[in-house]
């Protein structure tokens, strides 16, 4: 049984909201576009400890040594976030979650949950990568791997490492780190 509606919801918009709630549930199916297939799970701030100056210095000749730090990566998603291109490092993100998947099910819900926000054509978090990327990426994905991103993480990587990790190392949030 639906609530009482017109108590919660001013009386001229009642009717609308309740036909559609009843829509809803009598054919669920249709509700299915509005169920997001896969949970995020909440991000967890990295209990990391801050990196010494001397270590915080490293990454500005290795992306590698930046990603793989937890601080390091926080650090730099926050500077990403700031630059409104964060899309970059969570791909990247993403796709080493994806490499170290074993089931075959998992591999295939979380390719498909990548290629959705981060490869296809106006996806969410659209990365920037050129065509022949994009079609051996999506070449790969008909049967996924743990190598089915590896090209366009390469590619995504290099944008980082030639693009951001500049910028980011005349940052004041790496400024910070290396006093």
């Amino acid at each position: 049984p639906l609530p009482d509606l017109p108590l919660l919801v001013p009386s001229c918009r009642a009717k609308e909201i309740k036909t559609k709630l009843g829509t809803l549930l009598q054919k669920p199916d249709s509700a299915i576009d509005f169920i997001i297939p896969y949970p995020e799970k909440p991000e967890k701030p990295p209990k990391a400890q801050k990196p010494s100056p001397e270590e915080a210095l490293q990454w500005r000749d290795s992306l590698e040594k930046l990603l793989q730090n937890p601080y390091g990566l926080a650090s730099f998603r926050s500077f990403l976030r700031s630059e409104f291109s964060e899309e970059n490092a969570e791909f990247w993100v993403a796709c080493e979650d994806y490499k170290k998947t074993k089931s075959p099910v998992k591999m295939a819900e979380k390719a498909k949950k990548i290629y959705e926000e981060f490869i296809q054509t106006e996806a969410p978090k659209e990365v920037n990568i050129d065509h022949f990327t994009k079609a051996v990426t999506m070449k790969n994905l008909v049967e996924p791997s743990p190598t089915s991103f590896d090209m366009a993480q390469k590619r995504i990587f290099a944008l980082m490492e030639k693009d951001s990790l500049p910028r980011f190392v005349r940052s004041e949030f790496y400024q910070e780190l290396i006093k």
